[in-house]
């Protein structure tokens, strides 16, 4: 125990007893203060006093016997980053996945529980939460000030009460939010999961709340962005809440964010990166800054990663099915333009029943109902008009069905895929596709092309010259491809291309990732 005594000065005159004594004991706190009065513990002018709300008089003397705090909480070792401290705060590096003080979910292993190692003055003040004037989530990384004392804790809890600390963090978000924004929407419990915060009217409980953002980076294909994000306001979740109310949820938020987004990184993405505040004591200004932690970095990176989409084209013979067939050996996914047409004239194929309506008197289907080639291009030979829908309702189909495929390989993880389309310039597939595709064109001379379709397909000249006639010349195709393979050698000539090719598609997406990494890395540094 230790005594105190004080008078009651003219300036808190008629106050509680409990505020009273609290101004001038700011080092006690009004808790620990209401808890002896109650205890019998205060006399004012010799008599015992119990009711902390009795008016106090100037000039009373007050005598209160003052238990030295004795702190429930065990201290524990573990990773503590200590950024700054003196002898009247602490600024740390919370990281992701540890709570910062006790509560009944967690009583131990705690934030707190860590500082009591580095700080055991701590244990003097009062509850399970020592020092602690503001939170992060469990799951929220960044910057936390402590105060070491009871005077500089009510010091900063004001400040903070009267917004003078300045808070921002970097948030990663689904989508691409306009370059600047903000959200005034009041903020309260969710009315039925307890867990989980919600927007309220005021009248259903909701309380004010001020978040503004501003964007700093985004994914080409506006799939992520990178937020810089002040609150103004310290509701529960408000970030996050916020952000998932006008349509840019939180990477990893397991709570408000779709099943989609949040399988996008391991926790929420959300880290309290700068912190400013003037100091309790002297008033001098305090500005900190912390980088994100790594796991926020790899998921920008890995957010940012697309499959690389890969298009084989060439004219008749050239080799395209025996390139599209060498990366389907090396284990990439790949998919023919020629097939899929083949799936769409099968019996019971999409294609059939309107091919029909476009030709009745030409009598392409078979008797299972598929379509008959031969009659089809006769048809098509015959008359151009026909040729021209024909090309139009089936390149439709098989653009759908290209698209389809490359989205299915990358949803699987595939780092690249691969769509034979022999038509794709013709087709006028340029720009079709986003992100656009790498055209990789194979070049082989005619006459080999023709000795080639000869001898394997069995074309008539007048087929062969039909069919390169609706296509490109060679030489215009190539000029538009980005790659070009030769392919007037062996087999093994082509195979050895082909490898050459994955492997250069490999190291430059290596480059690329490491590119991003760097220029994410340094995003936070430049805006110091």
């Amino acid at each position: 125990m230790r005594t105190l005594q004080l008078r009651i000065p003219a300036t808190a005159a008629g106050q509680r007893l409990d505020r009273a004594l609290g101004q001038a004991l700011p080092d006690v706190s009004r808790a620990a203060l209401q808890k002896a009065i109650r205890a019998g513990l205060c006399r004012v002018d010799g008599l015992p006093q119990t009711s902390p709300d009795c008016r106090a008089r100037a000039g009373q003397a007050v005598e209160i016997l003052m238990p030295e705090a004795d702190s429930p909480l065990q201290a524990e070792e573990g990773h503590l980053e200590i950024l700054w401290h003196d002898e009247h705060l602490a600024v740390c590096n919370k990281p992701a996945g540890l709570t910062v003080h006790p509560c009944p979910s967690c009583p131990e292993h705690t934030l707190v529980q860590r500082l009591l190692v580095r700080f055991p003055q701590l244990r003097k003040l009062e509850g399970l939460r020592p020092g602690i004037v503001h939170r992060l989530d469990k799951d929220t990384s960044g910057l936390l000030v402590v105060a070491l004392t009871e005077a500089d804790r009510l010091a900063l809890s004001a400040a903070f009460a009267r917004r003078a600390v300045h808070k921002e963090y970097l948030a990663l978000v689904h989508g691409c939010p306009p370059e600047e924004g903000a959200c005034r929407e009041p903020l309260g419990r969710h009315p039925t999961v307890k867990v989980k915060c919600a927007v309220l009217p005021e009248a259903q409980g909701g309380k004010p709340a001020h978040t503004v953002w501003r964007r700093l980076w985004s994914a080409p294909d506006g799939r992520c962005s990178l937020l810089a994000v002040r609150i103004f306001t310290g509701r529960t979740h408000q970030i996050r809440v916020h952000l998932a109310h006008v349509g840019y949820p939180l990477l990893g938020d397991r709570l408000y964010a779709p099943k989609d987004v949040r399988a996008l990184a391991p926790r929420q993405m959300l880290h309290a990166w700068r912190l400013e505040f003037a100091h309790p004591v002297d008033g001098v200004p305090l500005r900190f800054s912390c980088p994100p932690p790594e796991d926020m970095l790899q998921t920008v990176v890995a957010a940012g990663r697309r499959m690389r989409r890969v298009v084989v084209t060439g004219n008749p013979g050239s080799g395209k099915s025996a390139l599209t067939e060498e990366f389907a050996r090396a284990g990439i996914p790949t998919v023919s333009a020629d097939a899929l047409v083949a799936q769409l004239y099968a019996p019971g194929g999409e294609a059939g029943p309107w091919l029909a309506r476009l030709a009745p008197e030409a009598n392409i289907l078979t008797p299972q109902g598929g379509v008959d080639k031969t009659a089809l291009l006769a048809a098509m030979r015959h008359s151009p008009g026909l040729r021209q829908e024909v090309e139009r309702l089936v390149h439709a189909l098989v653009r759908k069905a290209v698209e389809q495929f490359w989205t299915t390989a990358e949803a699987g993880g595939a780092s690249l895929a691969v769509a034979e389309v022999p038509l794709y310039f013709e087709s006028g597939w340029q720009g079709a596709f986003t992100p656009a595709p790498l055209v990789v064109g194979v070049r082989c001379p005619r006459e080999l092309r023709d000795r080639r379709i000869r001898a394997t397909r069995g074309w008539s000249e007048d087929k062969l010259e039909a069919l390169e006639s609706w296509q490109w010349p060679e030489a215009r195709k190539l000029a538009v491809c980005d790659l070009v393979v030769d392919n007037a050698g062996d087999r093994e000539a082509l195979h050895s291309a082909a490898q050459r090719l994955v492997d250069d598609l490999a190291a430059e997406a290596r480059a690329d990732e490491a590119r991003r990494t760097q220029a994410f890395a340094g995003l936070w540094r430049d805006q110091k």
